[in-house]
């Protein structure tokens, strides 16, 4: 069928075709003709596809290990380079950029031109995009379990890759614009608006995020600092879900459902208030993620709102898909794809109705940092992104090999199993988040912490961890019995590479009647415009957010006693960031009476004015370290770093004993610290020139206070730096407290 309402039937058109041998993309002799004939690159589609198959594999691998180091931590084998906080990020890279991120070039590319009726405007750009992004995906396999990462959560990759990102993203905006203004259908189908933009916002989203202060080829810091940092980060955080996660999904999910149920999509107008409504709310409520912290409250306030606004589109949207299957359910009985596509929808329902009771401040309070937040993130993830590829798979690669399916029964095991995945993961998830939340604000009768002790809550929830493991073991089965299936199946048929296709010319001279005067019919008419359109739409909630935060110094109130890292601090700071701490610990003390008595005085804006880039955090596997400094001796540092379990028994935190034993490399110390004057951190010349001494000096120091409590280490290790770091933590304001007493 045909899904575009203003498309042409394909055998209407054929029946007007001369007779005679016509190459493929050229038209037929004689001009008196009034079709027009091409051919469809299915190869670049199936590049992208055999790509999302194999990256998801090994991205979900990644994730089952990572979630097994969360109860059994040895599984990183000792390996530096394989610590859960090495390849957290390496597991979210690979499955948000390589395996979402190829499906969704293979949808477009797919989808775009069979709707645009014309191959894509240019195969050296589509082979350029395609290789571009694997070798992105490469250099991030390379570069983050070395440590190598700018901590920011889903934009994790330092600065030449980050512009190697957009380059290749340009190639992908030329290459669908271009196929947009040769096309052979007048009218724009609602999927090329969500696809028009997901292009523009990635790209302002990416581009401002990413703005980067070099101190050498594959280290950087964030041109922002402390809660300027946090803001941009979370509204490009939150809209890297929305905007990479959602928006193309539901584009290809308005194309390839109707296909899949062979009818039209249930309504045209729903869709027009659908897609206005997602990408003008979505991009507000990125502050949700920062409540109760540094944030300014207005700024808080503001991403709530618009949160529980977004309700209604991104209902919406999956009413919109659901009803399309109106009159087809008894299909969905016997048809799998439809299957994957109905939970798939589902789960998007589920996760975009979470989302906005999330952001509500009592409950926010108990799910932040939790894993009840890890639970909300893959029913997305596992069911929307995930179940939604798996059915457009299925369903191209036979039709692009005309081949059947090589085996249905594995095809209904992988659902099933998939679908057991998500549930073995989700709702052990939920359980811990409940618990971890609960535990960490129950108060006894006495009016103290019942469980003062961390580690009683991780000890607790350890069960629902290993099920957790279960369920991404089972899910990654379905993906690998997947591939089998798939490469069976290519094996059998071969690839139409060129798909010959027909369709009427595009006439020169057009003027709309009726409904087609409609403004909306009118848009849908210019691409370009359509771009601007929502690029304003995007960046109105932008501006509002983000102006106000930089511009107007009361919302980041200075601290007078907080002065700069120390040359050997900042070294340390850098060891806590390369092994990925961050992903563990938060530095954020909320102003809640459990946090204050756990861990101390709640966290000011003003604390974190020289901190490039923000280390607030996002989940607590561990205690939160804003106020570590001072708390414990060295002693305990090193051998808490060395062998967690000897000062915590029972702890999940793998060792770091290479700290111990590597030297420091201070090589760039007076290069790190000119980057960060650059960007506002008051370092004069003299403290820039005398960098290492300053360090080395600092060192000794460290080392000597180490010496008396029993345990020779050289200044120059790691672990001295990373001590003088922890150490520092969280006590600038106890100097000004010092002070007024």
């Amino acid at each position: 069928m045909n899904v575009s309402i203003n498309q042409p039937a394909a055998d209407a058109a054929s029946s007007l075709v001369k007779p005679g041998k016509v190459s493929i993309g050229q038209q037929p002799p004689g001009g008196e003709t009034l079709v027009e004939r091409f051919a469809y690159d299915n190869k670049i589609v199936r590049d992208f596809a055999v790509a999302s198959i194999i990256w998801g594999i090994i991205g979900m691998l990644v994730g089952v290990i990572a979630a097994t180091q969360l109860f059994a931590p040895a599984a990183n084998l000792g390996n530096q380079y394989t610590t859960f906080g090495r390849i957290r990020p390496l597991h979210t890279n690979a499955v948000i950029f390589a395996f979402v991120g190829n499906a969704i070039f293979m949808g477009v590319y797919y989808s775009l031109q069979r709707l645009c009726k014309t191959r894509m405007f240019s195969d050296v750009l589509s082979k350029i995009h395609f290789w571009g992004w694997q070798l992105i995906i490469l250099s991030a396999v390379a570069t983050l379990p070395l440590g190598l990462t700018s901590s920011k959560e889903y934009a994790e990759l330092e600065w030449p890759i980050d512009i190697a990102i957009t380059l290749i993203w340009v190639v992908f905006g030329i290459n669908m614009f271009g196929t947009i203004v040769k096309r052979r259908e007048r009218h724009l189908y609602v999927a090329i608006w969500f696809y028009i933009a997901t292009f523009v916002t990635v790209a302002v989203l990416h581009i401002v995020n990413s703005m980067e202060m070099p101190v050498s080829f594959l280290k950087s810091y964030s041109m922002y600092a402390g809660v300027q940092d946090a803001l941009v980060q979370w509204w490009y955080g939150h809209n890297a879900v929305a905007f990479f996660l959602t928006t193309p999904y539901l584009g290809m999910m308005y194309y390839f459902l109707p296909k899949m149920a062979n009818r039209p999509v249930y309504s045209y107008r729903l869709s027009i208030l659908h897609f206005w409504a997602l990408i003008f709310l979505y991009i507000w409520a990125g502050p949700h993620h920062l409540l109760y912290s540094s944030l300014p409250d207005w700024a808080q306030s503001l991403g709530t709102v618009f949160s529980i606004m977004l309700i209604a589109p991104s209902w919406g949207g999956m009413i919109n898909g659901l009803l399309t299957l109106r009159g087809a359910w008894d299909k969905v009985r016997e048809d799998t794809l439809l299957k994957f596509m109905v939970v798939g929808l589902t789960a998007y329902g589920m996760a975009t109705l979470e989302g906005p009771l999330l952001s509500l401040k009592n409950v926010n309070a108990i799910a932040h940092f939790t894993d009840w937040i890890v639970a909300h993130v893959h029913v997305g993830a596992l069911g929307w992104n995930g179940f939604l590829t798996f059915a457009m798979l299925y369903w191209l690669i036979p039709r692009i090999y005309r081949t059947p399916l090589y085996s249905k029964k594995l095809l209904n095991f992988h659902f099933w199993i998939g679908t057991l995945g998500i549930l073995f993961y989700a709702i052990p998830m939920y359980i811990s988040g409940f618990t971890q939340g609960m535990m960490w604000k129950e108060f006894t009768d006495a009016s103290v912490l019942k469980y003062p002790t961390f580690l009683e809550t991780t000890l607790q929830i350890l069960p629902m961890h290993m099920m957790r493991a279960l369920g991404g073991t089972l899910y990654l089965l379905g993906a690998i019995l997947m591939g089998y299936n798939l490469f069976k199946t290519m094996a059998a048929g071969k690839l139409v590479a060129n798909e010959e296709a027909e369709a009427y010319a595009l006439p020169v001279s057009y003027k709309p009647t009726g409904s087609e005067t409609y403004w909306h019919r009118w848009l849908e008419r210019k691409p370009f415009q359509f771009l601007i359109a929502s690029l304003v739409v995007i960046l109105i909630g932008s501006l509002i957010e983000l102006i106000p935060t930089f511009m107007v110094k009361s919302n980041v109130p200075t601290i007078a006693s907080v002065q700069p890292y120390t040359a050997l601090e900042v070294q340390g700071r850098d060891l806590f960031i390369r092994e990925g701490c961050v992903s563990c610990h938060s530095q954020l003390v909320r102003p809640f009476r459990s946090e204050t008595e756990r861990y101390g005085e709640y966290s000011k804006a003003g604390e974190f004015v020289y901190d490039h880039p923000f280390l607030w955090g996002s989940k607590r596997t561990g205690p939160d370290l804003h106020r570590e400094g001072g708390k414990y001796p060295d002693s305990w540092h090193y051998h808490h770093m060395n062998d967690p379990t000897s000062m915590s028994p029972g702890s999940v935190m793998p060792a770091y004993p290479w700290l111990i034993t590597q030297q420091l490399d201070i090589s760039n110390t007076s290069a790190k610290l000119r980057a960060l004057n650059k960007i506002g951190v008051p370092y004069d010349d003299l403290a820039i020139a005398q960098a290492n001494e300053d360090l080395t000096k600092q060192a000794t120091d460290v080392s000597g206070r180490l010496a008396k409590e029993g345990i020779n280490v050289k200044p120059d290790r790691e672990i001295v730096a990373l001590i003088a770091y922890l150490q520092r933590l969280g006590t600038d304001i106890k100097k000004m407290e010092t002070a007024q007493k």
